[in-house]
């Protein structure tokens, strides 16, 4: 079983988005747990009216809603009355279980999945504290349930398994509102809240990774001067395509507002895994007798952390990402130390530097997500950027595929 746990801002988006899948033949709505009426007389405004009731205790707790999902093994075929049994166990071994909740069952994947939907205020008015419950008491009632009910433990999953995340395929979508917010949305569910990141190129960092990026437009447009923001699919190219959705339309509300309060969380968060990245960073130059960054990136690979090599126009490295996957989090390189830098990594490599005074540009990886700069560097194709993620051991599938842009010649 995986367990996915989000908060948002709307009660109302949130239960709006199940119930439509109701209503399109999508979802069934398995019951409610703790209200005074029951299921036949919930209507939607009754559903919604039983969790607002509680925010309204605690009107300082703005991300209100509690969202989540519980995905099971395709291979399983559970009953509505096992799904509404493992919600309840689910919920109440993470401490909600006095929370009123509604159970929903989608049925727009491959796999069985459940959705449950909460509010974050307590009956006595206390907020819910949800900081670390998807990292903590999530995962110790994941492996009772699993053991409780007899289900595939998430560890013994396959790593491609159909409801795992995929990048939005490009061509699959209809240029219009509708369908590119829905491909949109589902990587925003799973990205936003479940990575640690303190920037807005180390969060683009992982959503281009699925053909997504959050954009503020030019330095001088109105967007950018009112601190707006929007999501874009990008194709496989990496260029802005389809319709741009606004971040405040979106139910869990990604906006910069809300991300820059997740850079000032996150920041210690993550840092205690820099070490380990860095270690292994370290063993993979410890292991190649002849240290390259193809080499470098394959390890990486194999390791769970994927790294985003960034050039410009001349084909200079200049910048390096790393996604750790394993643990949801994301470095730039000068962040790790002056030895994990782009810098560090070339002259780790034994590629030689070459001084380009004549030709020093200011390079942005993209508009308005300065990075750490360093000088630039001989010897690095466009190619690099493309390397294929393969490492088994992962959750999901990262295998990008993008024409070969023309190799530069620097020789």
């Amino acid at each position: 079983m995986v367990a996915k746990f989000e908060t948002g801002s709307s009660l109302r988006q949130t239960l709006n988005y199940n119930e439509q899948k109701v209503r399109k033949g999508t979802a069934e709505f398995l019951g409610a747990v703790n209200y005074l009426l029951s299921d036949p007389a919930l209507t939607f405004e009754r559903k919604l009216a039983g969790l607002e009731n509680l925010a309204q205790l605690n009107e300082r707790v703005t991300r209100n809603s509690i969202h989540i999902s519980l995905n099971f093994d395709p291979s399983e075929q559970l009953t509505n009355e096992q799904l509404k049994s493992i919600a309840e166990a689910y919920m109440e071994q993470i401490r909600l279980g006095e929370q009123p909740y509604l159970v929903y069952r989608h049925r727009d994947a491959g796999h069985p999945h459940i959705h449950v939907v909460s509010v974050k205020v307590r009956p006595d008015g206390r907020r819910v504290d949800t900081q670390n419950i998807g990292r903590n008491e999530s995962e110790v009632a994941r492996k009772n349930i699993e053991r409780q009910f007899g289900l595939v433990r998430a560890e013994d999953q396959k790593a491609k398994e159909s409801y795992q995340l995929q990048p939005v395929q490009v061509a699959r979508i209809i240029y219009g509102k509708t369908e590119t917010k829905k491909a949109i949305g589902h990587v925003l569910r799973h990205i936003v809240d479940g990575y640690r990141y303190t920037s807005l190129p180390e969060l683009n960092a992982v959503l281009r990774l699925y053909n997504v990026v959050a954009d503020r437009g030019n330095e001088g447009s109105h967007m950018f001067r009112n601190n707006g923001l929007v999501y874009r699919v990008l194709d496989e190219q990496g260029n802005k395509v389809g319709v741009p959705i606004k971040a405040s339309s979106f139910y869990n509300r990604p906006t910069l507002d809300y991300l820059q309060q997740k850079f000032t969380a996150n920041e210690p968060l993550k840092n205690p895994f820099k070490a380990g990245v860095k270690n292994v960073i370290d063993l993979a130059f410890l292991r190649q007798t002849k240290p390259s960054i193809n080499g470098l990136i394959a390890s990486l690979n194999k390791a769970g952390i994927t790294a985003i090599l960034r050039q410009n126009e001349q084909g200079y490295l200049y910048g390096i990402t790393y996604v750790d996957h394993r643990n949801k989090c994301v470095f730039n390189g000068s962040d790790l130390g002056k030895s994990y830098s782009a810098k560090g990594i070339t002259e780790r490599c034994g590629i030689a530097q070459k001084p380009t005074s004549d030709n020093v540009q200011t390079v942005r990886s993209h508009a308005h997500e300065s990075d750490h700069q360093s000088p630039t560097f001989t010897g690095l194709a466009d190619d690099l950027l493309h390397q294929e993620f393969t490492g088994d051991t992962l959750p999901y599938d990262l295998k990008r595929r993008r024409k070969k842009r023309k190799r530069l010649n620097n020789d």
